[in-house]
């Protein structure tokens, strides 16, 4: 089993309310898990109404398979032109061998 998560941290330049920032966020986090079935969440700046952070992880049978999920996402998050992305960091799980 191989595991991985993205932390993406967005800029919503043109948010002046956390309604409009929901109405920003939410399709890129529908969109994500309806096409790449990843788990997704806002997971800091919940409060904030120009910024966004997204925790995405995805499980895969082999590295090579996860690193194209993990880059279609990227593809995905980078399409919206309405935010900013500020900075995208891949966390890459180790599963410990128990042999």
């Amino acid at each position: 089993m191989h595991a991985a998560a993205l932390r993406i941290e967005l800029y919503l330049r043109e948010c002046r309310s956390l309604k409009a920032k929901r109405a920003a966020v939410k399709p890129m986090v529908e969109g994500l898990y309806k096409r790449h079935r990843v788990s997704v969440a806002e997971v800091d700046h919940q409060d904030s109404w120009h910024r966004a952070t997204l925790g995405v992880a995805a499980v895969a049978s082999t590295p090579k398979h996860l690193g194209e999920v993990l880059d279609h996402v990227e593809r995905f998050v980078w399409s919206f032109p309405e935010v900013e992305v500020l900075r995208i960091d891949r966390l890459w799980i180790e599963e410990e061998d128990e042999t």
